[in-house]
This record gives structure tokens, C-alpha cells and sequence, in this order.
């Protein structure tokens, strides 16, 4: 410091200094006090009392120090005007200059101050300067960079060529300029690769690439096109990221340009293009001619451009058949193309095209009578509810009451909900804030070349961003994975609705579905009679082309930033949390991390007292997304893999895990008609109108808000949890004590969470059900990759529990008719499943025997004798009494109107079918394929079996045998044998046997182990002795998938009724999302391209192909139900229809499985497995052990299980088939 150096002569002074560097400061800050003058006060001498020269030195150290005092306070005055010090009192006695002394003094550091006064200004007006400059270069960083339009060629020829024009006037044409490049032949690439078509391309990005292109393609949505192709320039600019780039990134900008009519820009492209070494496609010259239309050029340019195509092998009729474009782009294209060909017109939109399965021919033939049903509402009824729905899609989200018991209203919860209230406005605003703070950020990375989240941002409003990051909020705590992932899914799909919204899909989807009703209204005939996606294709094409979702990588990286701005903005104040604490704001949401399972994860945790605040606080409402919903009108027809069920909100037609491609990619390569059978299924089973139950809901919601029942399927609250005994042990207990207790409290909170996660779910359901009570409703459907059929509405549908089904009616309903009455008997004893062995008179004798007590329960169902709490389903039992009480009372009970679904259910379905394909008598026999005065049980006739070898064994010694007597019962094997046939292996099947053993209080617990080893061996070669024709079929479907996914491939084949079915299990593979709270890793089997898991592709084979042949079989029935005009939905295989009309569906049940298995399906089968996966590679560019494997697939392709004697006729003869 310089004001030591002024007293380094003064032996004081370097006492003084001696001392205090002693001590270790820290560095005094400029401009203040505190660093210099508040440590020399703590450290000042002590008073002179002896030595002189201390005396000397101090007053010469005070003197320095007080006139340092008088310049910092006088800084920035022009002159230091220097006072005579006194010196200050030390001690009790007082030391004195000399006044010759004292003049001396202050001339000299008068004039030592003014030179320090100079210096000092010297270096402020040096610290100034770069201040200034280093506040200029921050400016200039922070500010965004100008966007590059003119790009940086690697082509010494493209780039002089493209200076030249650049040096020429401006006015100069650029359409010459396009023709010219067109012309050019693209350079070579640096790495030669064999660049793939669109679609292979588009499968085989890496992640940077897809991240890449779907920020390019969104840019050009948000209004962001010069700063896409920005990003553009930049990366082509350099040679290590140029190798990314790939043509749909050149096109996705070139065809925002085309959009604008920028032709300038357009060609800017075409030149990157053709300096990466890459042709033009049909996209391309697409983009080409539609920015010519707009800016209508001269037909010498559009000329030269369509040679130019034609020179490259693509054809000008593809542009209107292989381009998806809309209208609108379409009439820019012709109307560039008339300019240069004014004859030419676009090839006629194509017949539709017909289905030609044989199985279907019956469906869409028009020869034949056809009673197509239609709804019970009229045409004005169905618009207004269309209308409502229309309103729900475009606010994404719908409230719903709680029916959890509303708590007394108290002052501690009206504080509570004020509270909330105060604290959810200033989270709102913080959230705004949030997130123009991170678009500004990320706007800035975007202009320096680097593809950013900032588009994706900018999709949606800040307010709607906010509102759905506010609905988040009311979580309880989940992962930050699930977290990222579902804000990721919530925002594209708003942004979907809001797309279809501004680009007026909305008004035209309102005109045609207002057609399209015309075709289900009650009230409205229809000249020709025909299939809802019939008609619906026929009222035009589809108005755009569909937009492809966003890559998994974005999703999370989107959902993840989102998340991290809830942690970072949403606070409360601290006296919240600690009553009587500083109004400081601490955070809502906290990152911690948990171990689930051996995994360690991250998860968003609410603080505890905002959870307090919300339980206190008790608000009664219920917010679900709109696809979580039932629809309030009829769903869209499927016409395509990517049209139907919702109105706005994207739908999948097959479901899958997200980020997974390749069932997509199968669907749109697949043929149109080949999807026919399932889309007119698909649409058939979501027009079955809903009503809800409102006797047995009352009922329900009574015990729900009681103290529920777990024995009828009733979540009790969390209150009835199990405590342990004691939650404190005295002292001194012993380890084995302390063991148990840990033991006790990890069973408690187990059994605490399944309760909670059972209560939440039946909240939901029940509070849906409450929400819709006296709405009709519809779930529409969609399938998986088997083809199984599922409601897209995940909390209230019919495939849900005993419960579930039971509060589930059909909205239309039916006369009885003379045979109803008798189903809707025989339909309640099913549901008791007390007399599964009796024939179908003996159920109905049972009926009448019990009818005493099936009225008793539908007058009384909590205060009689509650008969119907002993079934097996007992609340559909309940409801079935309700329903057979109120018929049986009517005047006319063949007139009565029922609503009640009335079930079919498949004897074993799995097995049915392993037997029908092997043409296996015997097995066939046991599962209902032959027709019996009795039905025909298949999990006794196996306990039957095990039971003849535990004999024997018993006989001859075997204790484990002897235990076992008088235990194996068709309870402790259905579950192994029910789901051996879906590739249960015997590890799990040992566990289900198990269970089960554990279950039985008088057998000893001590043999269970050896028990279930001992069972599972016994059932499994019981099933082999009794289905010798299934155990073969079984094995060559296994062997094969083993050695399909050995060779690399991922096992593939086609329904009977043409769905195309890959199955997605694959090696993982793991891409990070980086940065935030956590870096986040996920796992994605989302390609073909990736390695094969072959121990699931194996075992999963057997089991997906039979439920792919369950699935047509429902399909078969569904659709040819629907011709006869029946109302039809199922459950897998368990199918449901009006009382009225069980004996023709069951009818028509049995002959489409008698039409399905007519097929040579494992023929068909292996055909199309040797043609996919032993015609395609070149054996002569295999290594030795490849054409070895190729060899083995071959011949076990080729050796098709032979089958038996099974005459598949006499199903339709089989009372017990499905019953």
C-alpha cells in the first residue's frame, strides 16, 4: 500500500507495520474505510512511556493516517488543504512537538499528499478507461450476434461463384443464380457414406442430429426462421460439424424460405447443399417451385429447374403424391409448375383402396344385408356436446371435485386457502420472470450458433407455460425424470392444439364433423350405408400433413429445463415453515436424492410445510390433462396412423414407450388397406356410448368416505394404515428387539404407500365417475404393438378392476327380448363364480334358487343378508341384482331396456388358441374347442394330473409328495397354468405356486419352498402330457426368435389381418442430458438399428404372437358384429354386449375363430420369416459363422411343427367356447 511507503524512513512506523503484518487481513476494498482504518484501530501501540522515539513514531504514524483520512474524504476536490494535527492524547500523559518540528512536518507531507493525489488520479483515470472498455466488450459479448444469411463455402469454386454474384448488383436476378447451382454437381464429401433415403435417414440420427433437426423445424413454427438458418450457416461453416448436417435439415430451412417467398435465402441453401456433397430431393425442388409460384417467375426459370429434376431421376408427378404438403403449398407448387407446363395437371388423388384379406371380405363387401348401428342421441344434441369437447381440447385441461369427505370448514383452513391463494400469485409472476430470464439466455447461445431450447420456449405463451408448470406444482413428490418427461409431453401437446388452432384446422375440423355426425345421429338417414372412416374419407383429404413429435432427448432436455425453473422461482417465506421466523424465502420444491431399488435418483420434494399447507388448506379440486379424459362426443374416426381418437390433442394409433420409432416407421410403410381391419375396429369400439352407474356409485363413494373396505375393493384412507406396536424402545434393548422393530416399521410403510398409491388411484376414478354422472361419454381406443386394444382414458375405463367395470353402463340401451332375461341370470352366477363346473341350465336353476337373495341385495345391499359380497366380482354382482330386480318386476321383462354389459369370457383363451393352431384334440378338448354336455375345465383337469404324479411319487417315498396330500387344488395351479401359455418360465411359476401355498393357513410353512419347487415341475410336464401339440408349437416360436435376434435381428411378423408387429426389445441405449440440478440418464430401445436383446426377443415371441392372434380374433368379431348392428367392446377375450344379443355374438364369435384358424397361419408365418430374414443379406458377404447361423435359422424356419386331427367345425358347436 503506498501510505506504508511514505513512513518506511520512521522507525515507528516499521514497528508499527511489523506488528500488523502479523496478523493476516484481508485486502481493503477501494473507496471505503473499513479494510485500511478499521484494522490499523485495532491494532494501535500502546502509549509512550518510556522511549521518545516511540513516542515520535507514533505521532508521525497518526500524522500520516489522519491526513490519509482528510484526502479520501476530500477526493475529488481540486486542491488538499493540510491542517495541523495535533497529536491525539495516548495515555495519561500527553506528548508534544516541537512547533519548528511541526512545520517541517507538514510542508513535507503536504507535499508527499499532493503527489499521492496525482497518482491516485493517474490510476483512476487508468481504471476508468478499463472499466470502460471491459463494460464496452461485455456490452458487445451480451449483445446478440448479427444472423448469418450468406454462408461459408468449403468448394473454392461454389464460393468465388457466389462472390461474384454477391459483387454484382443487387437487382441482379436470383432465379439465374438457382438455375446455375441446380446445374452443379454436389462436391465430395470428405467421408464417403451411403446416404440413406428420408425415412432411414430420419431413423438413424444420432441424438445430436435429431436434436439439430427438431430445433431447425421448430424454429421455422416459432417464428424463428432467420435464426434457424443461422444455426444452419454455423454448423456448415465448420467441417467438424458440417458432417451432421443431413438434407431434411437443408430442407426444413429451405422450405421456410419457400414459405416467405424469399428466393435469396432459398438459394443461400441450395449452395450449402451442393457444397456438403449432397442431391437435391423431391422436398427440395419442392421448396424450389413453391417460392418461384409465390414470387411468380418467368416459366424460363421454372423450366430449367424442372429439367434439372429430371436430370437427378425424380419425376414431376412425385411432387403431388410422395411430398406432404398442404393445400395451400401444393397450389404454389402448380402454380409454378403451369408456368413452364400449362398442361399439366396433378395425378387424380387415387381410388380408395380396398381391403382384400379374405378373412374381412364378409366386412367390406356392399352385397348383403347391413345394419350398421347408430347412436341414440340426435344430430343438435351431438353438435352441442361436439362443442363442448371442442372447448375442453382447447383448454388441455379440465377441473374436476374431489369426492374425498369434505373436511368442516374451519378458520386455520380459509387462512390456509388464502394463503395459497397470495403465494400462487407471486409464484406466477416469479415464473414469468424465470422464464423471460431463460429465453433471453438462451436466445443468446442460439446466435452464437448453437441450437438451444429458445424456439421451444417461445412455441407457447409465457402465461400458458406458467399454468401448466403451476399444475405441476401441486405434486407430492416424484422423480425428476418422470417430471422432465411429463412437462416435455404436456408442452407439445398444447402446442399441437395451439398449432391446429391458428393454422384454422379447428374451423374446418367443425365443418366436417358436422357432415360427419350426420352418419351416427338418430335422426338423420343415410343414403348409403357405410363404416365411419368410409365416411369420413369421403367428406375430403386431410387438411395438413402430420407433424412428426419431438425426439426423446428434447422432451426431457425441454421438460428438465422447465422443472429446474419451478425449483429456482417458486418460494414461500420462511415463517411457514417455522413459526415466528423471518419472512426470508426459501424454496418450495427441493432436489434430494433417494435410493429405489440399487438406483440412486433425483427427485423434486415439496417441503414439508407446503404439503401441510395443502393438507390444511383441503381444496376439493381435481385437475386432469384432456387426454386423460373421456371424450364428451363421438371420437374421430382412424384413417391413419396418425389420425383419429381426440379431436385436437395428438393420439398415438400404436402405443409405445416414448422416443421409440420403429413401430411408427413399420405403420406408415405398411399399406394403407392392411390397416383397414384394425382402424374400422379401433374407431367401432370408441363409439360405444358410456353412462355411469349412479346406484352402485352412491354406494361406493358411501364406504369411500367412511373408512373404505379393502375386502370389496375400497381403499381405505391413510388414517386406517397399520402402526407398529411401539415407535421407541426402552434403553439397553437388545439387537434382535432392534432388528424387529426395523423390521415392523419397513412392513408399516410399506403397506402405507400401496395404500396411498390404491387411494389416489380409486380418488380419481371415483371422482371421475362423480364428474360425469349424468354425462354420456365415450373412450376412444387405440392398440398396442400386438394389437390389443386399450381406452386411451388411463383412470376411468372398462378395463379397470371389479369396481371399475362396475360403475360402467352402455349410455344405449335394449329390450330383453324373449332369451335376455335368461342371460343377464346366467351372466350374475358367472360373476359369483360359484357354479363354473355347471352346464348353462344348471346356472339359471341356480338363479332362480338364489332370487330371494339377488333381490335382498339389490333392495338392501348394506343392511340384508349382503349375498352378493361373497362373489368373486361382487360389485358387478351388485349390479347385476340391481338390474335383474328391476326386470323381473317390470310389467313386460322382454320389454324392460337394459343397460348392463352382459360377458362372454374365453375358456383359457391363450391355450384355445395354441390348440387351434396345432390342431392338438386332446388339448382342444380340455379348453372348450369340442362341445361337452359340461364345460370343461382346464386348471382342475391339470390339479387332476399333478395330483396322479404326487401319488405315485408318494408311494415311493418322495416327503415333499407327502406333504402335499390333500393340498393341490385347482386354486393353487390356475394362475401357473393361465400364464405358462404367455411364457411364464418356471422361476416365476415356482413364485406364483408359492403364493399361493403361503396363502393356505393349515399347510406347513416350513416345506413351502420345497413344495413350490416340487409343483411348478409337476404342472409343467402335466401340461406337457396334456398339450403335447402346444409345448411344440411353444418351442419353435422360441428357438426361432433366439436365433432371428442372434443374427442381429429384432423378430417381426404380420397379424392375420395385416398389422405389422415388431417386437421392442432391444440392447438400451443411454443418452444424457447434461447440466441443472442433475445430469439425467436415460435409456431408450427406441431403434431397430440397435442391438437385439435375444433373451426377451426369445421369450417374448411365444407369448405376443398368440395375443396377436387374440387381438384379430376380437377385431373379427367386433367388425362383423358391427355389420349385424350389434353395440360390442371387450376385454381382450372378454367380450361384452346388450343381453338381447349374446346369442348372436356368441355365434359370430365362433365362427370368426373358426375363420381365423382356417388360415395357414404358422405356414404364413414362417414364409414371411425366411423372406424377411434369410432372402434379404448376401451370403456371400457373410463370414463363415454368419452363413452357418443364416444356415440353422433356415432350416428351423423351414420345420413347421406338424399338426393333429382337431376338426376346427365343431367350435361352432361348442357351448363352453366362450361362455
Amino acid at each position: 500500500m503506498s501510505v506504508l511507503s511514505w513512513g518506511r524512513s520512521a522507525a515507528g512506523v516499521r514497528r508499527a507495520l511489523r506488528r500488523s503484518s502479523s496478523r493476516p487481513r484481508a485486502a481493503p476494498e477501494e473507496g471505503t474505510l473499513d479494510g485500511f482504518w478499521g484494522r490499523r484501530r485495532s491494532s494501535s501501540a500502546s502509549p509512550c512511556e518510556q522511549d521518545r522515539r516511540k513516542d515520535w513514531g507514533h505521532a508521525e504514524l497518526l500524522e500520516v493516517l489522519q491526513a490519509r483520512v482528510r484526502q479520501l474524504q476530500a477526493e475529488g476536490e481540486s486542491e488538499v488543504s493540510v491542517k495541523r494535527v495535533e497529536v491525539a492524547r495516548l495515555s495519561e500523559g500527553e506528548c508534544q512537538l516541537p512547533r519548528k518540528m511541526e512545520g517541517q512536518l507538514c510542508g513535507r507531507w503536504a507535499e508527499k499528499l499532493a503527489k499521492e493525489k496525482r497518482t491516485m488520479q493517474k490510476r483512476k483515470q487508468r481504471l476508468q478507461v478499463k472499466l470502460q472498455a471491459r463494460a464496452q466488450q461485455l456490452d458487445h459479448k451480451l449483445q446478440p450476434r448479427p444472423l448469418r444469411l450468406e454462408p461459408q463455402l468449403a468448394s473454392g469454386q461454389l464460393s468465388s461463384f457466389l462472390r461474384r454474384k454477391a459483387e454484382e448488383s443487387p437487382e441482379s436476378p436470383w432465379e439465374e443464380q438457382l438455375a446455375r447451382v441446380l446445374q452443379e454437381t454436389p462436391q465430395k464429401r470428405l467421408h464417403k457414406k451411403q446416404v440413406p433415403s428420408d425415412r432411414e435417414a430420419e431413423a438413424q440420427l444420432s441424438g445430436q442430429q435429431q436434436k439439430l433437426l427438431a430445433f431447425l423445424e421448430c424454429s421455422l413454427v416459432s417464428g424463428h426462421l432467420p435464426l434457424a438458418h443461422h444455426v444452419l450457416v454455423s454448423y456448415h461453416s465448420r467441417p467438424r460439424m458440417r458432417k451432421l448436417l443431413t438434407i431434411p435439415m437443408y430442407n426444413t430451412v429451405m422450405l421456410g424460405w419457400a414459405r416467405k417467398g424469399s428466393l435469396k435465402e432459398l438459394v443461400y441453401v441450395f449452395f450449402m447443399v451442393k457444397d456438403a456433397g449432397l442431391a437435391p430431393d423431391l422436398l427440395s425442388y419442392a421448396a424450389a417451385l413453391q417460392c418461384m409460384g409465390r414470387l411468380d417467375q418467368d416459366a424460363n426459370t421454372v423450366r430449367r429447374c424442372l429439367e434439372q429434376m429430371a436430370r437427378d431421376g425424380l419425376q414431376l408427378q412425385q411432387l403431388f403424391t410422395e411430398v406432404s404438403l398442404s393445400r395451400e403449398e401444393q397450389a404454389m407448387v402448380l402454380r409454378a409448375v403451369a408456368q413452364a407446363e400449362p398442361t399439366f395437371s396433378p395425378p387424380p388423388q387415387p381410388p380408395p383402396q380396398v381391403n382384400t384379406s379374405t378373412l374381412l371380405k364378409e366386412v367390406y363387401t356392399k352385397d348383403g344385408p347391413v345394419s350398421y348401428p347408430k347412436l341414440h342421441l340426435p344430430l343438435q344434441t351431438l353438435k352441442d356436446l361436439f362443442q363442448q369437447q371442442l372447448h375442453v381440447e382447447l383448454t388441455t385441461r379440465v377441473h374436476v371435485q374431489s369426492v374425498e369427505k369434505a373436511p368442516s370448514m374451519t378458520k386455520e383452513m380459509l387462512q390456509a386457502r388464502k394463503t395459497l391463494k397470495a403465494l400462487r400469485v407471486q409464484w406466477e409472476a416469479a415464473l414469468r420472470r424465470a422464464l423471460q430470464e431463460a429465453k433471453a439466455s438462451l436466445a443468446h447461445q442460439a446466435h452464437e450458433g448453437r441450437p438451444t431450447l429458445y424456439p421451444f420456449l417461445c412455441l407457447l405463451s409465457e402465461r400458458e407455460l406458467v399454468r401448466m408448470l403451476m399444475q405441476v406444482a401441486r405434486s407430492q413428490g416424484e422423480s425428476l425424470v418422470v417430471v422432465a418427461k411429463d412437462l416435455g409431453l404436456r408442452a407439445f401437446n398444447r402446442h399441437m392444439v395451439q398449432q391446429k388452432q391458428l393454422s384454422s384446422q379447428v374451423q374446418a375440423l367443425q365443418q366436417r364433423y358436422a357432415q360427419y355426425l350426420h352418419l351416427l345421429a338418430s335422426d338423420t338417414p343415410v343414403a348409403t350405408p357405410c363404416l365411419p372412416r368410409q365416411y369420413w374419407e369421403a367428406l375430403g383429404p386431410p387438411e395438413a400433413p402430420p407433424q412428426q413429435p419431438w425426439p426423446l432427448p428434447v422432451l426431457m432436455q425441454l421438460g428438465k429445463q422447465l422443472a429446474e425453473l419451478l425449483v429456482q422461482a417458486v418460494r414461500m417465506p420462511l415463517d411457514l415453515a417455522v413459526p415466528g421466523g423471518s419472512s426470508k424465502l426459501i424454496p418450495v420444491l427441493y432436489h434430494v436424492y433417494s435410493f429405489r431399488s440399487y438406483r440412486q435418483i433425483g427427485i423434486l420434494k415439496p417441503h414439508p410445510a407446503f404439503i401441510e399447507l395443502l393438507v390444511t388448506a383441503a381444496e376439493p379440486r381435481l385437475t386432469f390433462e384432456t387426454v386423460d379424459m373421456p371424450m364428451l362426443c363421438p371420437p374421430l374416426p382412424w384413417t391413419s396412423p396418425h389420425t383419429g381418437a381426440f379431436l385436437l390433442s395428438p393420439t398415438k394409433l400404436m402405443r409405445a414407450v416414448e422416443g421409440t420409432t420403429q413401430h411408427q416407421r413399420l405403420l406408415e410403410h405398411c399399406p394403407p388397406s392392411n390397416l383397414h381391419g384394425a382402424l374400422d375396429t379401433l374407431t367401432q369400439l370408441g363409439n360405444c356410448a358410456w353412462r355411469v352407474n349412479g346406484q352402485v356409485l352412491d354406494l361406493v363413494l358411501e364406504l369411500f368416505r367412511d373408512k373404505g373396505c379393502s375386502r370389496l375393493g375400497v381403499p381405505p384412507p391413510p388414517s386406517e394404515a397399520p402402526r407398529p406396536r411401539e415407535s421407541h424402545l426402552p434403553p439397553g434393548a437388545p439387537p434382535a428387539r432392534k432388528a424387529e422393530l426395523r423390521r415392523e416399521l419397513a412392513s408399516c410403510l410399506k403397506v402405507a404407500r400401496e395404500m396411498h398409491s390404491l387411494r389416489a388411484d380409486a380418488l380419481y376414478r371415483l371422482s371421475l365417475a362423480q364428474h360425469l354422472r349424468h354425462r354420456v361419454f365415450w373412450l376412444p381406443h387405440n392398440m398396442d404393438f400386438r394389437g390389443r386394444t386399450y381406452p386411451c382414458p388411463p383412470h376411468f375405463n372398462h378395463l379397470g378392476s371389479d369396481l371399475a367395470r362396475a360403475l360402467l353402463e352402455f349410455a344405449e340401451g335394449r329390450p330383453l327380448g324373449p332369451h335376455g332375461l335368461d342371460w343377464l341370470k346366467i351372466h350374475l352366477v358367472n360373476l359369483t363364480g360359484l357354479r363354473k363346473r355347471d352346464s348353462l341350465q344348471a346356472r339359471l336353476a341356480f338363479a332362480d334358487e338364489m332370487m330371494d337373495h339377488i333381490l335382498d341385495s339389490a333392495d338392501q345391499p348394506m343392511a340384508g343378508r349382503k349375498w352378493w359380497m361373497d362373489s368373486e366380482e361382487p360389485w358387478q354382482t351388485l349390479a347385476c341384482c340391481m338390474e335383474v330386480a328391476r326386470a323381473v318386476r317390470a310389467p313386460d321383462p322382454a320389454a324392460y331396456v337394459s343397460h348392463l354389459p352382459v360377458h362372454q369370457d374365453g375358456s383359457c383363451n391363450g391355450l384355445q388358441h395354441y390348440a387351434a393352431l396345432g390342431r392338438d384334440s386332446v388339448g382342444g378338448a380340455s379348453v372348450n374347442l369340442l362341445p361337452s354336455e359340461l364345460p370343461q375345465d382346464v386348471y382342475s383337469g391339470v390339479a387332476a394330473q399333478v395330483e396322479v404324479f404326487r401319488r405315485q411319487d408318494a408311494a415311493r417315498g418322495v416327503r415333499v409328495a407327502q406333504v402335499l396330500e390333500g393340498f393341490i387344488s385347482r386354486k393353487v395351479v390356475k394362475q401357473t397354468v393361465m400364464t405358462v401359455v404367455y411364457g411364464v418360465t418356471r422361476y416365476g411359476g415356482r413364485l406364483q405356486i408359492e403364493k399361493r401355498l403361503r396363502e393356505l393357513s393349515d399347510f406347513p410353512q416350513e416345506f413351502v419352498w420345497d413344495a413350490s419347487h416340487y409343483l411348478v415341475r409337476q404342472v409343467f410336464s402335466s401340461l406337457q402330457e396334456m398339450f403335447s401339440g402346444t409345448r411344440a408349437i411353444q418351442h419353435w416360436l422360441t428357438e426361432s426368435a433366439r436365433l432371428i435376434s442372434q443374427a442381429g435381428w429384432a423378430v417381426e411378423w404380420v397379424t392375420p389381418l395385416g398389422i405389422p408387429v415388431v417386437q421392442p426389445y432391444h440392447q438400451d441405449s443411454k443418452f444424457l442430458v447434461k447440466g441443472g440440478l442433475q445430469s439425467i440418464t436415460c435409456s431408450s430401445s427406441r431403434d431397430t438399428s440397435q442391438k437385439p436383446n435375444t433373451l426377451k426377443q426369445k421369450n417374448g415371441f411365444p407369448p405376443n404372437f398368440i395375443h396377436s392372434l387374440d387381438s384379430t380374433h376380437m377385431m373379427l368379431t367386433a367388425l362383423h358384429c358391427y355389420r349385424k348392428g350389434l353395440t360390442f367392446v371387450s376385454v381382450h377375450d372378454c367380450f361384452w354386449t346388450h343381453a338381447a344379443n349374446v346369442p348372436v355374438m356368441n355365434q359370430v364369435c365362433r365362427e370368426q375363430f373358426v375363420n381365423l384358424h382356417s388360415q395357414p397361419i404358422l405356414q404364413d408365418l414362417s414364409q414371411f420369416l425366411v423372406k424377411r430374414f434369410c432372402s434379404s443379406p448376401s451370403t456371400r458377404r457373410q463370414s463363415p459363422s454368419q452363413r452357418v447361423l443364416t444356415t440353422k435359422l433356415l432350416e428351423t424356419l423351414l420345420s413347421v411343427p406338424k399338426t393333429g386331427a382337431l376338426d376346427l367345425e365343431q367350435v361352432k358347436h361348442s357351448t363352453y367356447f366362450f361362455s
